[in-house]
């Protein structure tokens, strides 16, 4: 602590990371063997999106079915808002190293249920229990990586979680292009999650508990043990202290308001400092799932497909892009987090997220007025009772419908077959299955379900690409790093449990209706109401959220004490007090 305030945070560089992990290695061991739960939890939640191309070959009724598409992949999202909430709770009662251990049973269980799965609803199943490992994987990794990391370099180290999990969901693309031509394609993409998770599971068998939550539990020789390893000998007393002058007031308020978990909630809402704490990280949980970004991990190539690159291969080739912009885009992160801060990073992101969104929305927009008009007299000779049922009534030769397009065409759920001499040229609007596809590659023409042939298609995935890099090293890992030092220690499995499940039910809703939104309103109406949600977003982090990088714990919760304002708030009551003197 320091007197007459908080201290403030110094620049510091990117280097100074990986020089005090060099001259200590056994930081970066932690932090990477922790960080494994964000590879497992990047896979767990790309994989799904170019497996679901392939379950919806193998089962006729995933195909038919778009609640059954949302439903595989928010299951998942489902169990990781139990497994968050749960988490929490596992995460103060039995330590961080203990929620990780038992997050990579889960997460070998989901992968065997999927990979044998004989029927939908045991893929369900099998993601359920994924879904509850990743919950409990999203809060406890960067907690403990937190706990264990020294302040000066605690975001970075915080955003190796962060690079994991774009890492992992990078990984899963490969993964999905590997086996593409592989006999089970699906079942390997699913199953594969397994092997990190036996990994992990390994090699924090070999690793402590977090120093803090030990010192919380009076095991303080086994704390300071673990201190001596990650500080220099001169800081550790100084952490020591910290420690306990935290530990003591925790233990002075657990006198008052009881030590159950219901009274652990009751006290943390009761708590100003925790309140504050909530409201911030809550907020930039919600803000970072309503941006959209999960719809674009998910669906990558369905929204590719949409776009007007009809192949699965290549949707999943050009997804592979936008998911190492991501990983790319955590690296950017762990360089510039504890130079410039969490807050100005995630301020910097929703400016260019909003720029993306809106842009996309116009090309999207571009893309359906624009897109190939129908071959009336093609769409009705095409082959015997092969015209889309709601084209046929209304078709004559060589005039079709006023306002029928590819897109149009596609909406009243039936399948373009694109012109074989010009592919923007008109086509046919044919009835939707497996043998009109086949027919239509028969001719040497493609046949588009999800998206039309689109001179903007590269533009979409440009501006897509563009979105994941203003994504990545903000609102991507930010709010991970913040979630992860913002509450008091007696709180912060509770606190980081809550704002995790935030974030999950925020992601469930926003998953579970994208495709209902892009049926009802179309690509380009969906991404503009992210881009309006993101406003909303960028607004409250602005009012909410206060700068901690580089503080001490204990210094956080100094500031979350004082309460805070933006900046031009403080000036303006500054400037009324002035006044009214």
């Amino acid at each position: 602590m320091v007197e007459g305030g908080i201290a403030k945070a110094d620049k510091t560089e990117f280097t100074e990371c990986w020089r005090t992990t060099w001259k200590t290695p056994y930081i970066m061991r932690l932090a990477l063997s922790a960080g494994i739960g964000g590879l497992l939890f990047g896979y767990d939640t790309g994989v799904i999106s170019g497996a679901l191309l392939f379950i919806k070959e193998d089962f006729d009724e995933v195909e038919k079915k778009t609640w059954l598409q949302s439903t595989i992949v928010s299951m998942a999202v489902a169990g990781a808002i139990v497994g968050a909430a749960v988490g929490g709770w596992i995460n103060d009662r039995f330590g961080r190293r203990m929620s990780i251990l038992i997050a990579d049973v889960l997460f070998l269980i989901g992968a065997i249920v999927m990979a044998f799965a004989p029927a939908p609803w045991v893929i369900i199943v099998g993601r359920i229990f994924v879904g509850f490992g990743v919950g409990m994987a999203s809060m406890t990794s960067p907690l403990y990586i937190s706990e264990a990391s020294p302040a000066r370099i605690r975001g970075a180290l915080v955003s190796t979680n962060g690079l994991l999990i774009t890492g992992g969901q990078f990984f899963s693309y490969l993964i999905n292009l590997a086996f593409v031509h592989t006999p089970g394609t699906w079942r390997w993409m699913l199953g594969v999650a397994g092997v990190p998770a036996i990994v992990q599971f390994v090699l924090m068998l070999s690793l402590p508990e977090s120093p803090r939550w030990l010192y919380r539990k009076d095991r303080v020789a086994e704390s300071r043990a673990i201190l001596e390893r990650i500080y220099p000998a001169e800081e550790v007393e100084a952490e020591m202290e910290a420690l306990k002058e935290s530990v003591e007031a925790e233990k002075a308020d657990e006198a008052i308001i009881g030590d159950s978990f219901g009274a652990k909630i009751k006290g943390a809402f009761g708590n100003p400092v925790v309140r504050r704490g909530l409201a911030a990280g809550i907020t930039v949980q919600v803000a970072q799932q309503f941006v959209g970004i999960n719809t674009v991990m998910y669906y990558s190539p369905s929204i590719v497909q949409f776009a007007g690159y009809a192949s699965n291969s290549t949707a999943m080739a050009l997804s592979l892009i936008t998911s190492g912009l991501n990983a790319i885009g955590s690296i950017v992160s762990m360089m510039f987090v504890d130079r410039y801060g969490r807050r100005k990073l995630m301020i910097i992101s929703m400016f260019g997220i909003i720029s993306c969104l809106i842009i996309l929305a116009t090309v999207f927009s571009q893309a359906a007025i624009h897109a190939p008009k129908i071959d009336a007299l093609e769409s009705t000779t095409f082959s015997p009772n092969a015209t889309c049922p709601a084209f046929a009534p209304l078709a004559t030769p060589n005039a079709p419908p006023s306002g029928w397009n590819c897109m149009k065409c596609l909406r009243s759920e039936c399948g373009f077959c694109a012109s074989g001499v010009q592919p923007y040229a008109p086509g046919a609007c044919v009835v939707l299955s497996d043998d009109m596809k086949a027919s239509c590659h028969s001719k040497g023409r493609t046949y588009f379900k999800d998206g039309c042939p689109s001179k903007f298609g590269f533009l979409a995935i440009v501006f897509l690409g563009l979105y994941i890099v203003v994504y990545a090293p903000g609102m991507g890992t930010v709010p991970w790093i913040v979630n992860s030092e913002i509450y008091p220690l007696r709180y912060r499995g509770i606190g980081g449990g809550i704002a995790a499940v935030s974030n999950w039910v925020s992601n469930l809703i926003v998953s579970e209706s994208f495709l209902s939104l892009t049926h009802a309103l179309g690509s380009s109406g969906t991404f503009l109401l992210f881009a309006g949600f993101s406003a909303v977003g960028l607004f409250f982090i602005w009012l909410l959220v206060p700068e901690t990088k580089g503080l001490q714990f204990e210094e956080v919760e100094k500031l979350l004490e004082a309460g805070y304002k933006p900046s031009l708030l403080r000036r303006r009551n500054k400037a009324k007090g002035v006044d009214t003197a």
